[in-house]
């Protein structure tokens, strides 16, 4: 059963903003702030009411709106965490609405049955018992069906048309002596007069009666939290709910300007206090109309606008009509919140924004009735019926409607405020601006009607709102909150582009060619070490082969790396490009990568542990890669674990590749800072120890220096680590670092580059062109004896290494780099084999910046 927007719409928000305030209270609040200011207290309301309408109308009309009113609104525009938080407080003030207008019916009950003197126990138990039964049978027509429910809905708004038509006839009926003594005249120019300024009593004042009247004008999001139970919600919500504002408002102001036209402030009720020839006037128009109402003053009184309650029963043509219309008033309003809490709280559980409540999302029937939503609204009603005293709790869920209005109207301004394309209501007669206003208005509203309630309100908004930012709900709804966290990323990352670079705001910004993410976890795990909540990290893969097949698979996995990632709590981007080889692969990422100022200025690699059985293109490709981020003025670090990187294939290293996830015990970090690069391969480490993994680690600093200056070596190191800020347990000084190695470390380097060398001396000069020619890769003689002292240098630096850093828990040490085209592949390979082997985690850094540290 769907609804059109009379019967969905209209009808409802009608029967909700009419109200027992409009029969019982409004006669009061016009008799204290006066006909003026009353239509003022009236028109701020409907201004209020106004502007979520237009704002309500803009949001309805951007796209498709389901069942959820309220909450669906908020949440696909402002995303879960404003949504959810709203929707559940929502959902309560609805239910516990229902309990509140089932009492007014009921003390209305109770009051009758006190003039006829039939009280079944005592007032509060009547109530509690009239209450139940009312509750019960409202359930049951809820229950029935939308169709039953939308009847009522019907015949109640005629009850109540049928009540309001009756006032407005009974002002023109030729009053009697009866009415006359309780202060009603028909229509009078004096008593108009008289009424038209305000006199608040009893400590009352603009805002105290604004507060009083304000729950009278809520009600305009009956028709939306049936939104679901619509035909055209996007045409429906805004025609029925602005037309219901404007017939409900023109009644509100037509009833109070007939009332205070027509009834005196105060009367006693006694037929004989008239005036007697003789008798002076004390210039009131009751006294001017024949009557002497002036003990008033210096007593109570029980009549006129300010002491009678049942002024319009007085007034209308026949009284029993006004009390059936606060029956139907209360009755409609209460039916329409036994409709619509179980309606909102249902969307909610469905989205599953809350999992814990994912139970009352099932519907049943044709219709997807919230049949287990019904009961809990039905416990929670009854619960607060049973208590039979709501004037604490009533201004709560007057702030908890009133939050509902603030959001939706700052859903409007966010989403005009966002830019997004997406945002492009069909109802043009909006202002993001204006909608600000009316956000700002709701809150202050609130805290007019009930600071401490407001207070409240607010506290429980902010738990919930923490509470889903805290689970992260795995929805995507397009809100207007993510178009504007990318126009504020957009906007700072040119904000940065206009900053220079400063030494004091150096980070490492990491591209880490880990291929899939998952494949190489622990390269990822070590580069976020660095980069976590303080630089870029981008996982990169680079997909070779024909280009269809690659740009098809690369495509495919994109969201769901990058999903991999965030589900791992990897603060990186994933990137991946097609190319026809490795270092072509890596030469766009290193030149493409990043945005601006926001742009890698560190290669992360994992070592290339079967560079001697690899083909010899791909031992090529690596260290061109290398090269290739030095000419792009990247610095580097190659990663070494003993059982390497890659999982895919060999089960039995899951241990080595969670191994920088796990808190690591105490021990050192090992820095073997041989070279001046800038300092990054000093900053790298002092970044681990501020993470949390590994703060028990101390760092120790090994150096060159020379035999007769060690001491003066380790003040020049200390001074400089001190002025650097960075603590170190110790400084070692390595003498013996240019001698020649051992005989045995020597052949094992020697028998390691054996296959790949030329030995071109031993052969002619037309046979050894030709093997160039045919291997250009192949180490040379030539090449051997001219880097001969390097490799020294690189096989003493590992017995050095065995000998004082073997029991460290990871090794920093300056990456030895060879001038491109001067040093074999191969034989660089050989250098990085060598200077890595048989240690402990090892990070070989080279900076290619002039300074990454600062004094300042």
């Amino acid at each position: 059963v769907k609804f059109g927007w009379v019967k969905g719409v209209l009808v409802r928000c009608m029967l909700n903003i009419w109200g027992v305030m409009l029969f019982i209270r409004l006669s009061w609040i016009v008799g204290q702030a006066g006909i003026g200011l009353g239509i003022i207290v009236i028109a701020l309301s409907v201004v209020v009411t106004t502007l979520t309408g237009i704002s309500m109308s803009a949001i309805c009309t951007n796209g498709v709106v389901r069942g959820g009113g309220a909450y669906y609104l908020i949440s696909r525009s402002l995303g879960p965490e404003f949504g959810g938080s709203i929707g559940l407080i929502f959902a309560f003030a609805n239910a516990v609405a229902v309990a509140m207008y089932v009492v007014g019916f009921a003390e209305t009950v109770v009051e009758l049955l006190k003039e006829s003197d039939t009280l079944m126990v005592d007032e509060s138990n009547d109530i509690r018992i009239i209450g139940t039964i009312t509750v019960v049978c409202l359930l049951g027509i809820s229950v029935a069906g939308m169709e039953w429910e939308a009847k009522a809905q019907v015949i109640l708004l005629i009850v109540l048309l049928v009540a309001i038509a009756n006032f407005f006839i009974g002002t023109v009926i030729p009053t009697n002596t009866e009415k006359k003594a309780r202060g009603f005249f028909n229509y009078q120019a004096s008593i108009f007069a008289e009424n038209f300024g305000p006199d608040f009593r009893s400590g009352e004042g603009f805002f105290s009666v604004f507060a009083i009247f304000f729950p009278a004008a809520t009600g305009i999001l009956a028709g939306a939290n049936i939104s679901g139970d619509l035909k055209d919600p996007q045409s429906a919500i805004p025609k029925g709910t602005m037309l219901a504002i404007l017939i409900t408002t023109i009644a509100y102001i037509a009833v109070a300007i007939c009332a205070a036209s027509c009834v005196v402030r105060d009367a006693t009720g006694n037929i004989n206090d008239t005036i007697v020839p003789g008798m002076s006037c004390n210039g009131s128009s009751a006294c001017g109309l024949g009557y002497d109402f002036s003990r008033c003053a210096s007593q109570p009184c029980d009549y006129g606008l300010m002491n009678n309650f049942q002024v319009m029963s007085m007034v209308s043509g026949f009284g029993p009509l006004i009390t059936a219309g606060i029956f139907s008033a209360t009755l409609s309003s209460a039916l329409a919140s036994l409709v619509s809490a179980p309606k909102v709280f249902q969307a909610l559980c469905k989205d599953n924004v809350y999992k814990g409540l994912h139970f009352f999302a099932k519907g049943y029937g044709k219709n997807n009735e919230p049949i287990r939503g019904y009961v809990l609204t039905f416990v929670i009603a009854m619960a607060f019926i049973l208590i039979a005293e709501l004037n604490t709790i009533a201004p709560i869920i007057s702030n908890f409607f009133l939050a509902s209005y603030a959001l939706i109207n700052f859903s409007c301004f966010h989403a005009s405020y966002a830019k997004s394309p997406g945002w492009r209501p069909a109802f043009r007669y909006y202002n993001m601006w204006v909608s600000l206003f009316g956000a700002l208005l709701c809150c202050g509203v609130m805290f007019v009607i009930n600071w401490w309630a407001a207070l409240i309100t607010y506290a429980i908004e902010l738990f919930l709102y923490i509470y889903v930012t805290y689970k992260k709900p795995e929805v995507n709804w397009g809100s207007s909150t993510q178009a504007l966290y990318y126009i504020n990323a957009l906007d700072s990352a040119l904000a940065l582009t206009t900053v220079e670079d400063h030494v004091k705001n150096f980070r490492p910004q990491c591209i880490a060619l880990t291929g899939a993410p998952m494949i190489r976890p622990a390269l990822l795990d070590i580069t976020h070490t660095f980069t976590k909540n303080n630089g870029l990290c981008i996982c990169c893969e680079v997909y070779m082969g024909p280009r269809k097949l690659c740009v098809k698979e690369m495509n495919s996995g994109m969201e769901k790396k990058q999903a991999w990632l965030t589900k791992n709590k990897r603060k990186a981007f994933y990137a991946a490009v097609a190319a026809d080889s490795f270092r072509d692969g890596v030469k766009s990422l290193l030149q493409a990568s990043g945005l601006g100022r926001m742009k890698p200025n560190t290669l992360v690699i994992g070592f290339k542990k079967d560079w001697r059985s690899a083909p010899a293109i791909q031992v090529e490709n690596y260290v061109g890669v290398i090269h290739d981020a030095f000419d792009f003025e990247l610095g580097v670090i190659i990663v070494r674990i003993s059982q390497g990187f890659d999982i895919s294939q060999v089960l039995q290293v899951q241990e080595a590749s969670t191994q920088f996830k796990k808190k690591q015990g105490k021990g050192t970090i090992d820095i073997w800072w041989l070279f001046d690069d800038g300092g990054l391969t000093i900053l790298i480490p002092y970044i681990l120890t501020i993470r949390k993994k590994w703060k028990n680690c101390k760092l120790r600093i090994f150096t060159g220096g020379k035999v007769n200056r060690i001491e003066e070596d380790k003040l020049v190191m200390a001074s400089l680590l001190s002025k650097f800020r960075i603590k170190f347990a110790d400084i070692n000084i390595i003498c013996d670092i240019n001698i020649k190695p051992n005989k045995e470390s020597w052949k094992f380097f020697e028998e390691m580059i054996e296959p790949y060398r030329l030995h071109e001396s031993c052969k002619d000069v037309t046979t050894a062109e030709k093997l160039k020619r045919e291997t250009p890769w192949k180490i040379t003689d030539a090449e051997l004896d001219a880097f001969k002292e390097k490799s020294y240098r690189q096989v003493r630096l590992n017995e050095l290494l065995q000998e004082h850093s073997r029991a460290a828990n990871i090794i920093v040490l300056s990456l030895p780099v060879a001038r491109k085209g001067a040093v074999s592949d191969y034989l660089y390979m050989a250098w990085l084999e060598i200077l890595s082997k048989n240690l402990p985690p090892v990070l070989m850094v080279r900076g290619n910046h002039k300074n990454v540290l600062t004094f300042y």
